[in-house]
């Protein structure tokens, strides 16, 4: 297979948003609108776009491995974790399947959140036709509803908005958007979950900050954290 030639800014830009890359890992910062892998739009997804990144830089023409053992939402930006070999990518399926990695997010959030920190559990079920989640509501009974939990926290704010760090402890569709949206906090430019103008990208302010794991080959504890987008204007990076 012969990849496409990157343009020098496409590729000189994907060359300054790897975060970490070995023999056997490759990550980057998803900006956002950013697909990590193929869907209807048939726009080309992170994956091949770094496919031919790595084909150009190294010369190889030829196949280049490339797996996602994780998903980041179109909107979304941040840490994207990418396997370069067929074993880093079913250890690590194996790693986030069992919930063995530490993902932090943060969110510029319209209201204050009160409490400025806590714990947060609720029963979530998924509306397929409507691509949302709903929080089931107090004495309400669903048996495709799951349990979804998630820790927060305020960190700073901004001049209109309240910056919240979020720990996922349960995976769920849309889980911290819909969960802060029943808060009382939708996220900057989320109109799904209630925000009331979106961003000018037409993104959300919802970015993977961080990202910890053991290393599937090596054995290492990583610890990887991604730039918030410049236009997160009032955070620092």
């Amino acid at each position: 297979m012969i990849y496409r030639e990157l343009p020098r800014e496409e590729y000189d830009d994907l060359a300054a948003r790897i975060l970490y890359e070995d023999n056997h890992l490759l990550v980057v910062n998803k900006k956002t609108g950013e697909i990590v892998q193929g869907d209807r739009t048939d726009d080309e997804p992170l994956t091949e776009t770094f496919k031919a990144f790595i084909a150009q830089r190294d010369g190889k023409p030829g196949q280049v491995f490339m797996g996602l053992p994780h998903r980041l939402d179109r909107p979304v930006s941040g840490i994207v974790v990418l396997a370069k070999t067929s074993k880093a990518l079913e250890r690590l399926n194996a790693m986030f399947r069992d919930g063995n990695v530490s993902k932090i997010y943060w969110a510029l959030v319209c209201n204050e959140p009160v409490p400025s920190e806590g714990t947060l559990e609720d029963m979530m079920w998924r509306n397929e036709k409507q691509n949302k989640s709903y929080v089931c509501r107090p004495g309400s009974a669903r048996k495709d509803a799951k349990l979804a939990k998630l820790k927060y926290r305020q960190i700073g704010r901004t001049d209109r908005y309240h910056l919240v760090e979020v720990e996922l402890l349960t995976g769920r569709h849309h889980q911290i958007r819909c969960q802060l949206s029943n808060l009382g906090c939708p996220i900057k430019g989320d109109l799904k979950y209630g925000a009331r103008r979106s961003n000018p990208d037409g993104g959300i302010s919802l970015h993977a900050r961080s990202i910890t794991f053991i290393h599937p080959v090596k054995k290492e504890e990583m610890y990887v954290e991604a730039p918030v987008p410049s236009s997160w204007k009032g955070v620092g990076r």
